[in-house]
């Protein structure tokens, strides 16, 4: 599949914007705006507050604006990207952040670090850092840290900003939207077919995959969020 832009809708206001547009519309938004200054006036506490733009590094049409309490962990955000994107076979999974491996299952003859780490210690505006879940079939996220503000405390839930939309993709043989992907032929970069045309594909049924909103669609076992 060729890497394609993909639009997104803002949770706030429902307007859709382009990734890049999102960024700053998100800055500006007065739905969201309203939102925040709300939840601060009926706050019994506030705190700093993350905002994270996530996507696939190698399948950028896949992204996620996201907000998370400084306080929170690697882990917990971890937890949420596996959740979902990312879960299918209960792999292993790490963060690199300036050089520093951070791993689900830490090994130390390597150097790497628990993620049991609060984001607001080792993240700052700007930042920009990558995820990676499945080290056998690996799927790869970057992350960029586009600000911080102070805001309602809400425990640890990390919600999502805006998210895109699920790029449209063809039958490779007739044409119609693909709803299932080949495990095998997608390493060729194919594979993508509709439910009649998966039905007479040469890999067999066992190899075909749902397709989901996800940049690990189409690897190892995934079939979208839990």
């Amino acid at each position: 599949m060729s890497k394609t832009s993909t639009k997104g809708i803002c949770r706030f206001c429902q307007g859709v914007f382009s990734k890049a547009a999102m960024t700053r519309h998100l800055e500006t938004c007065t739905k969201r705006t309203d939102a925040a200054a709300t939840g601060n006036q009926k706050a019994t506490k506030t705190t700093r507050l993350v905002h994270l733009l996530v996507e696939g590094r190698d399948q950028p049409q896949y992204w996620m604006h996201l907000e998370l309490p400084a306080e929170a962990t690697l882990q917990t955000l971890d937890d949420f990207l596996r959740r979902t994107w990312l879960e299918c076979c209960g792999h292993l999974s790490k963060f690199e952040i300036a050089g520093i491996s951070y791993a689900s299952y830490p090994d130390r003859e390597f150097g790497d670090k628990s993620m049991r780490v609060q984001v607001g210690n080792i993240l700052s505006p700007g930042q920009q850092f990558f995820h990676e879940y499945d080290y056998g079939t690996p799927t790869e996220l970057r992350l960029k840290v586009v600000a911080e503000r102070e805001g309602e405390a809400k425990g640890k839930s990390i919600p999502v900003l805006a998210r895109n939309e699920a790029p449209l993709i063809s039958c490779e043989v007739c044409g119609k939207p693909a709803t299932e992907v080949c495990a095998q032929c997608i390493y060729e970069g194919g594979g993508w077919l509709c439910d009649a045309c998966a039905e007479e594909h040469e890999c067999g049924e066992e190899m075909l995959l749902p397709v989901v909103n996800s940049p690990r669609v189409g690897m190892c076992g995934y079939t979208g969020p839990a």
